[in-house]
Parts: C-alpha cells; sequence; structure tokens
C-alpha cells in the first residue's frame, strides 16, 4: 500500500508541476502579444511630452494632447524595451518633459483608452524615433 502512495505523490506534484508550466507559459505569451492594440490601422496625434519612462519590460510615453477645447487629453503609448530602443538609437534622455512630439501609433482596441502601442515618435526637427514599423504603418 505504501508503494501506491508513493506513487499518487509523485503522480500529484507531476500534475501539479505541469499546470505551474502551462499557467507560466500562458503569461509569458499573453505579456508580449498586441491583442490589447488594433494593429490593422494606426493614428497619428500631436501633444507634449508629460514623461517617457524608460523602464523594463516597456518603455511608456505619457503624451498631453490638446483637446480642442482649452484642455488636454493624456494618451499614453507603450513602448519597446529600453535594449531593443537603445540598439536603435534612443537613450533614457531621447524625449524630455515639455517637448512637442507627433506620435503615431496603432491604437487600443478599447476606445475608452487613449493612446496605445507606439509605432514612431517625430520630434518638430524631423526627427523620428522607431519604435517598430509594421509594413501597414508606412
Amino acid at each position: 500500500m505504501t508503494q501506491v502512495k508513493e506513487n499518487l505523490k509523485h503522480a500529484a506534484f507531476f500534475v501539479v508541476l505541469l499546470a505551474a508550466i502551462m499557467v507560466a507559459a500562458g503569461t509569458a505569451t499573453a505579456h508580449h502579444g498586441f491583442a490589447d492594440y488594433d494593429m490593422t490601422r494606426h493614428d497619428t496625434v500631436a501633444g507634449k511630452v508629460r514623461a517617457f519612462q524608460w523602464t523594463n519590460p516597456h518603455t511608456w510615453l505619457w503624451l498631453d494632447v490638446p483637446d480642442g477645447k482649452g484642455g488636454v487629453i493624456l494618451y499614453a503609448f507603450e513602448g519597446m524595451s529600453p535594449n531593443y530602443l537603445g540598439r536603435r538609437g534612443w537613450t533614457r534622455e531621447s524625449l524630455k518633459a515639455g517637448e512637442p512630439l507627433s506620435v503615431t501609433f496603432f491604437p487600443f482596441k478599447d476606445p475608452a483608452k487613449k493612446g496605445g502601442t507606439l509605432a514612431t515618435a517625430e520630434k518638430p526637427s524631423g526627427e523620428v524615433l522607431n519604435n517598430f514599423v509594421p509594413s501597414n504603418a508606412r
């Protein structure tokens, strides 16, 4: 009878371990997807940088966009990792608070959320910083 109990313990441990691996793999896959964004269309807005967060696993750009009524709407743009952007010429100082900027992006699917995933950021000087530019954003 003790051999049966021992086999059941091993089987239970294996099932728990397998479930944990599947949950972790699903979380990692979901994290790196674009499910929140409408990748079939892109938009462009202009405003002033509120903040640029050079953080892992993704950078974030916060942009104050004029609402046409004297106020601003805060847009949030998810960018690639600092490592990825650094290899493309970006630095933590690439965007500064108060700087005017035109942003092309793939919007959130939820229209209540303002912003999306960043494609490009263009400075008044004409300098374009590429986050990533799929062929349908060109």
